[in-house]
C-alpha cells in the first residue's frame, strides 16, 4: 500500500517532530503535572520494540529469563549460560497492521557458544515503514521513498564466577527516513549512531519444598551511544533510546514434565525528561518554568535522568515501566505464555496484556505472540507476531547420525 503525502508535512513528521523534548503548556506550579502527559520521546525508537515472540507472549520481559538466540536485545550475559551450542532464530512483526500492510520489523540473531563460558553473538534488526508517495504542496507527486531503519549488533558474553556472567554488544544504527529528500530548503540524510550495552546476570539454585528451581537477577544498560541528527544542521541531534533494564526471574521445575517460569522487568529511559516551558513570558523566546534544559550531552543526560523530571522524584517513579510474564512448559516441548505490560499514563499510557505459545522440537522451535491493549489502541493490536529458532549444531548431530 502507498501512503501519499507532502513534503512539507514529511518535513515537519520527520525532522520536527524527531526532537526528543515537547513543549507543553506553562503550569503555574509543578503540582499542576500531575496528571498532564509528560512523554519522553527519542529518535529510533524502533531500538526499544521486542523483537522475538518468546518475549513478546510475556508482556516483553527478557532480561532474566533462560536464554535463546533472541537474548542479544534483552541481555546478551545470558549466552554465556546458553545449552545450545549455536543456534539462529527469525523473528517477523507486522506494526499497525490494522492500518497499512507493509510496516513491518524483522529481527535476525544468531548465536555460537565458544568455549564451555564464553559465547559470541550477532544480530541484524530492519525496520521498513513501507513505500510513501511524495507530493508538494499543490499534491503534485515529486517521488516515491522507502523510508527504513537498521541496527547491526555483534556481542560477547563470558561466564565470570560460579553464578555470575557478564556481557558487552556494539551496534551500528542507520535510520533512513526521507532517502536524501529536500524539504523547504533543508537537506536530510540518513541518520547514523554507534551504541553499546552492557549487562550482567547472576544466578543461583533454589529448593523451594523440595522442587529444584533457579533465581536469576539480570540487568542491561542498552543503547549507549551518539545523538543521532537528519540534517547537516549543528543543533538538531536527538538522543537514541538509552534505557535500564533491570529484573529477575523464578524458574521452578514442578515435576519430570512441568516448569514453571515467573519473571518481573522494569525499565526506564536514561535520557532527559521534557522540561515545562512557558510561551507567554513575555521574551520572545520559550522559558524553562520547571525542569532542566535538555541539552545536555549523552553523560549528562543519562546522570540526571534520575532527577531532572519536572515534576521532582514521584514523575521519576512515573519513567519507569513494569512488564510481569509467565511461562508454562510441558515437557519441554509445548509452552503457554502470559504476560502485563504497564506505563503510567502520564508518560505514555501503554497498558496491554499478552498471549503466547510455543513448540520446540529436536532442532527448531516457533513462538506466537498476541496483544491485547487494555487502555488505548496499539500498533501490535490483532496481530500475530512469530519467532522460528534453529538448533545448528543439533541439526549437525542429526546428519551425522543419518549418515552414520
Amino acid at each position: 500500500m502507498k501512503k501519499t503525502i507532502s513534503a512539507s508535512l514529511i518535513a515537519v513528521i520527520l525532522i520536527s517532530s524527531l526532537s526528543v523534548f515537547n513543549d507543553i503548556n506553562a503550569q503555574t506550579s509543578p503540582d499542576n503535572l500531575l496528571g498532564q502527559l509528560n512523554t519522553i520521546t527519542t529518535a529510533v525508537p524502533f531500538l526499544s520494540i521486542s523483537p522475538d515472540a518468546r518475549a513478546g507472549g510475556m508482556g516483553d520481559v527478557g532480561v532474566a529469563t533462560m536464554p535463546t538466540s533472541s537474548a542479544m536485545h534483552w541481555n546478551i550475559s545470558k549466552l554465556a549460560w546458553s545449552e545450545d551450542d549455536m543456534g539462529v532464530s527469525i523473528s517477523y512483526t507486522p506494526w499497525l497492521r490494522s492500518l497499512v500492510p507493509d510496516i513491518n520489523l524483522a529481527y535476525l540473531s544468531w548465536h555460537k557458544k565458544i568455549q564451555r563460558d564464553q559465547a559470541i553473538s550477532a544480530s541484524l534488526r530492519y525496520f521498513s515503514l513501507g513505500a510513501i508517495q511524495l507530493t508538494d504542496i499543490n499534491g503534485n507527486p515529486i517521488g516515491e521513498s522507502n523510508p527504513n531503519e537498521f541496527a547491526i549488533d555483534v556481542g560477547y558474553a563470558r561466564i565470570l564466577g560460579d553464578e555470575f556472567s557478564g556481557g558487552l554488544s556494539l551496534r551500528y544504527i542507520n535510520s533512513n527516513l526521507t532517502n536524501g529528500q529536500s524539504f523547504q530548503g533543508i537537506e536530510t540524510k540518513a541518520g547514523q549512531s554507534v551504541a553499546a550495552d552492557l549487562s550482567a546476570l547472576w544466578r543461583h539454585d533454589v529448593d523451594i519444598s523440595g522442587k529444584d528451581g533457579k533465581v536469576q537477577v539480570g540487568a542491561n544498560i542498552s543503547n549507549i551511544g551518539s545523538k543521532i541528527t537528519y540534517t547537516n544542521l549543528g543543533n538538531a541531534k536527538d538522543f537514541i533510546p538509552i534505557n535500564l533494564r533491570l529484573g529477575g526471574a523464578l524458574i521452578m521445575d514442578l515435576n519430570e514434565y512441568n516448569e514453571l517460569t515467573v519473571a518481573l522487568d522494569f525499565n526506564k529511559l536514561l535520557v532527559p525528561s521534557p522540561p515545562v516551558y512557558c510561551d507567554t513570558c513575555g521574551t520572545g523566546v520559550s522559558q524553562i518554568l520547571f525542569g532542566e534544559n535538555p541539552d545536555k550531552s549523552v553523560a549528562e543526560g543519562i546522570f540526571s535522568s534520575f532527577s531532572d523530571a519536572p515534576n521532582g522524584f514521584e514523575e521519576e517513579v512515573q519513567e519507569i515501566n513494569i512488564a510481569f510474564g509467565m511461562e508454562y512448559w510441558y515437557d519441554k516441548q509445548f509452552a503457554f505464555r502470559l504476560g502485563y505490560f504497564n506505563e503510567h499514563e502520564n508518560k505514555g499510557n501503554r497498558k496491554y496484556l499478552t498471549l503466547g505459545a510455543g513448540l520446540k522440537f529436536n532442532v527448531f522451535g516457533l513462538d506466537f505472540a498476541y496483544l491485547i491493549p487494555t487502555e488505548q489502541r496499539h500498533p501490535l493490536e490483532n496481530t500475530l507476531r512469530f519467532t522460528l529458532h534453529f538448533d545448528i549444531a543439533g541439526l549437525q548431530e542429526q546428519n551425522e547420525e543419518i549418515l552414520e
